[in-house]
């Protein structure tokens, strides 16, 4: 018998083989055996203004003066956001700032401190 991988997605061990496609039965996800190896290639990197890749738990820097929608305040450039959070979409940051609270930001206007 041999040994089939575990699922990638919620690392079942009762994968089958289904043709060319490995299925997992608990969450119902289906891959290739190319698709595992190319795994890891498929992460979306998120990179700050100066090319620096970002990674949960980062200290960054705001880069320049940013409107917060919705009121008149403004986010002054220099302003430092701990403890960042990396989320998909189009504000690829999620973050806790002093005196304004719960944010989301671009990635392109913040530099790793």
């Amino acid at each position: 018998m041999s040994s089939l991988p575990n699922c990638p997605k919620c690392s079942s061990e009762y994968t089958y083989e289904d043709g060319l496609l490995f299925v997992c039965p608990v969450c119902a996800y289906e891959w290739t055996a190319e698709s595992e190896t190319n795994s890891l290639e498929d992460e979306k990197v998120i990179k700050d203004s100066n090319g620096n890749v970002l990674t949960d738990g980062d200290t960054v820097s705001v880069i320049k003066d940013l409107k917060v929608k919705g009121t008149s305040s403004v986010i002054k450039i220099g302003t430092k956001v701990k403890n960042i959070r990396l989320v998909g979409g189009d504000h690829d940051i999620d973050c806790k700032i002093d005196g304004f609270g719960a944010m989301k930001l671009k990635s392109e206007f913040v530099k790793k401190v």
